[in-house]
Formats: C-alpha cells, sequence, structure tokens
C-alpha cells in the first residue's frame, strides 16, 4: 500500500465523528483498522509479496473496509467522498484480482514509481 494512502487511514480512524460511530456495529471500526494494518505490506516483505495478487486485492479490500467503518454514513442517499473512495479501493482490488494491472516495479530498481496506485 503507497505511504499516501496509509496516512489517509490512520488520520480517517483517528478522525471517527460520534455519529458514525453509531451507525455501525460496536467495534467494528476498530476490527477492520487491525485486519488493515495486518494485510498491509510493509517495505521489509514488498519485495516478495509484490505480485501476489490476492494480497495485493485483500490490502484494497481491507483498505476500502476501513474508509466504510470510519467515514461512510449508511443512512445517506447519495454516495459521499468516503464511499466514492471506497469503491476505487475496491475496483482497484479487482484489477489486481483480474490481473487487469500489475505493479510498475520499484523505483529503487529502475521501475516507473513504485507500487501500482489507484486514483
Amino acid at each position: 500500500m503507497n505511504h499516501s494512502l496509509q496516512q489517509s487511514l490512520q488520520h480517517t480512524d483517528s478522525s471517527r465523528n460520534e455519529a458514525n460511530e453509531d451507525a455501525w456495529p460496536p467495534g467494528s471500526a476498530g476490527l477492520a483498522a487491525d485486519l488493515q494494518r495486518r494485510l498491509t505490506i510493509d517495505d521489509r516483505h514488498w519485495h516478495a509479496l509484490k505480485r501476489q495478487r490476492p494480497r495485493r486485492a485483500a490490502e484494497q479490500l481491507a483498505a476500502a473496509l476501513v474508509v466504510l467503518l470510519s467515514r461512510d454514513q449508511p443512512d445517506q442517499a447519495p454516495a459521499g467522498e468516503a464511499r466514492l473512495k471506497a469503491i476505487a479501493l475496491v475496483e482497484h482490488a479487482l484489477g489486481w484480482l483480474k490481473a487487469e494491472i500489475s505493479d510498475p516495479g520499484c523505483p529503487r530498481h529502475g521501475g516507473t514509481g513504485g507500487r501500482a496506485q489507484h486514483g
């Protein structure tokens, strides 16, 4: 997962509003955040795992869940910013699973910009 997305999710987790906490079962956002932290491919393991499509997809799906549970208002009919972000993450995960996207390579080893990222 790219560094800016990880920072965004950490900020999202720490900036939940009280109304949203009541929208989901108690503890859901914390469990999702824990899952996301466990599935994030860190710099130490990235080279070994970067081509494992299910791992990359799971990382994105967990991030989408964090965004939904910490920022989305489920009673809102139109999709808000959080829901649109979650949709983008799910679509990116599908791209990994369907082999529609590939990792462009490591910038330290002549790649074109690091890990693949969406939007």
